[in-house]
Parts: structure tokens; sequence; C-alpha cells
């Protein structure tokens, strides 16, 4: 069975792995047949950064967390890559009730059971159960468990009542490529800030999680926000903002530290997707009071700085952490297939599942990868 691997930067080969097996009756056996590559992927792919993470927590630069993540050398392949994915169930063990053979599903990245108490409280990625460090995921490497990456021939997918959500059958599985981690990251960016200020403001400080700030863009627009700016230096996602009805802000990376100055209006919610520390600073001080500030990117450094006065003096409110995908799955689906949400606008890559050693390293804001299904056609958006 193939398995897409990451060997090191700039290099992806497909490799042998062990077909997978139903190991318990609650067990699943999907077949991957669409994949998103999610927006941390490039950071291993586009340069050599194993090496310098490990310096950079040995000599205290880097967060000792990053190891128990990524590895105590991180990234260092071959570990198969890629956590995201549209499925189709090919086998169920005996005490799979809800699941069938042939139904689509998302496989959320995160790996978890639906019973422990973390799960209970929606933080479903961190799951006591199934972690033995700080996460049990898809696409990361041994550190975060046996589980493998999702462009694969077959994948077995743990606790599959919980952990499979169904697609609804007028929705594209292209649409929600990207449902297992970065379009559902961005709706907790955008649907809870919004239930707590109805009407509020939005500003995207994008640049790194590059689809993420796409797609909280477009979900803003749709949830009903009063403003929606959204501010890159990226003409191609700049033009995908206008098209979902954002509001496009042309600014360079090295002017976002002053962005206080710049833009005369606060705003109710700031999506901080920069993955800098100025641009956290920045999104910060952007906020209105009251205001609901969520950073979706890597802060590697143990130094990152927070303005944590300003925030007092304005009530601010920072939300950092992994997304926890699961709870949000049906809601999001229901979204879109309600308000037939065009996701698919921020891919702006589609290729053959086969040139994934290839395609997975193109420099481009979302790539998909798709095959034919075992069952059935496509439906339309």
């Amino acid at each position: 069975m193939r398995e897409l691997q990451f060997i090191r930067a700039g290099k992806l080969e497909w490799r042998e792995r062990e077909k997978p097996q139903l190991l318990r009756p609650t067990d699943a056996i999907v077949r991957p047949f669409v994949a998103g590559r999610c927006d941390g992927d490039m950071l291993p792919i586009s340069r050599p950064v194993s090496r310098a993470l490990q310096l950079g927590m040995h000599i205290g630069c880097v967060d000792p967390i990053v190891g128990t993540i990524c590895g105590k050398v991180p990234f260092q392949g071959p570990f198969g890559i890629g956590h995201e994915c549209v499925a189709e169930v090919i086998a169920v063990g005996p005490d799979v009730h809800d699941r069938q053979v042939g139904d689509v599903v998302v496989v959320p990245w995160a790996v978890s059971c639906g019973e422990c108490r973390e799960c209970q409280r929606g933080l479903t990625a961190k799951c006591s159960t199934m972690r033995e460090e700080t996460l049990a995921a898809f696409g990361f490497g041994a550190s975060c468990g046996p589980w493998g990456g999702m462009i694969v021939d077959e994948l077995r997918v743990p606790n599959a009542d919980h952990m499979l959500v169904p697609v609804p059958g007028e929705v594209d599985p292209l649409r929600v490529a990207s449902a297992s981690d970065n379009l559902a990251d961005a709706w907790r960016c955008i649907v809870p800030p919004l239930e707590e200020i109805p009407g509020g403001s939005v500003l995207v400080v994008a640049g790194a999680a590059k689809s993420i700030g796409l797609y909280a863009a477009g979900i803003a627009v749709r949830q009903g926000a009063s403003t929606v700016d959204y501010l890159d230096d990226d003409k191609t996602r700049l033009a995908i903002a206008a098209e979902f009805g954002a509001n496009p802000i042309e600014l360079s990376t090295s002017r976002r530290r002053s962005l206080n100055m710049l833009l005369d209006q606060r705003y109710d919610i700031v999506v901080e997707a920069s993955s800098r520390s100025d641009g956290m600073e920045s999104a910060i001080r952007m906020l209105a009071p009251g205001g609901i500030c969520t950073a979706v990117g890597y802060y590697l450094s143990p130094g990152t700085k927070v303005p944590i006065m300003h925030m007092y003096a304005t009530s601010a409110t920072l939300r950092v952490g992994v997304s926890h995908v699961r709870p949000v799955l049906p809601t999001l689906l229901d979204f879109v297939a309600n308000e037939r949400f065009p996701a698919e606008r921020v891919t702006t890559l589609t290729g053959d599942w086969e040139d994934a050693p290839t395609l997975y390293k193109e420099v481009t804001t979302k790539l998909v990868l798709q095959r034919p299904r075992l069952y059935g056609a496509n439906s339309s958006p």
C-alpha cells in the first residue's frame, strides 16, 4: 500500500507501508479520494528547518513543546504527510453502527474518542485517551502517534462513529476538501466571536496561514459581519477575498507593525494569520474595546511578545490554540450545504492524486488533490 511521505525539504515520495487492518471493533477503514494541503505543511517542505528547529530548542530560541509535536528533530523524514481529506468508508468494525461502507466522510486531523473529559468539553485535539504526549494526529509523524498521513491508499480511523462526519449529499467533496482542518479553523475564528458580538466588524491579518485567512473572510461575510477587511500582500489572495465580498487591503509585511497608525478603524474581531510576532501585536492593537483576536499561526519563539497592558486597557480577548475540529464539523458542513458556501474559491491548484509528490511542493495558496471514487460519482456544488 502506498503513502505520500515527506523525506526531507523539497523531496516527497510514494512509499510502501503496511495495509491497515480493523484492529478494534470500533475502527473503520476509509479510502481518501480528496486531500487538501494544510497551510502549515509548507513549513518543512519549502526549506530545511529540521536541524534549525532542533538547535533552536537546544539554545532556547524555539519553544521545546515543538519537539513533542514534530519530534526531537522536528520534521525528520520519512513520515506520512497530509491531514485534510474527504474519504469513502470501505470497511467497518462490528461495533460501528452509524457509518457504513460507501459513506462519504470528513476525517478530522486530530484523533479523539468523543467520551473523555476533554472531548466532552469540545477539546477533541487534546483527547486524553488517544494522545501520548501533546497531540494525537494524522500527518505529523511518530510523535503524534501511529496514524500516518492522509494521502494514502487506505487509512485506519479509530472510534469511527465519533470521528467520521458525513458530507451532505448535495455538497461537492472538492468544496470541503479542507474541512478536516483549515476550513474548520477559520470557522472557529469567526462564528463563535460573531455569536458574542452579532454584526461585529472583522479584520483578517493574512499571510502565512494562507487559506485559513481567506476562508475566514468568506465566512465572516456570509455570517453577517458589518465590515470584513482582508489585509495581505499577495494579489491573488486579495482578489479571492474580494470575490467573497470582503474589502481587500494591500499592505506589505514590513508595514504591519504599524497597523494601528495606518488604519483608522478598530475591529470587534481580528484573525491573526500572519504567524509573525509583530503581526500578533498589531492584531491585538487593532481591537475595539471588548474585541476578540484569534491567532491561528505558529509562534515558535518562547519570547513572543503580547501587549498585555493594552489588552487590559481595552478589555481585549486573545484566543490561541490548536483547532478542535470534530465538534464544529456537523454545523460547518450544514452551513456549506445550506448556504452553498463556495469554499473552493480558495483552491488555487487542483491536481491528480498520482502527481502528489510533485504537486505537494508547489508554492500556491491552496492545493487540492483528487482521484476517482469507488462508489458513485461526485455531486455538483
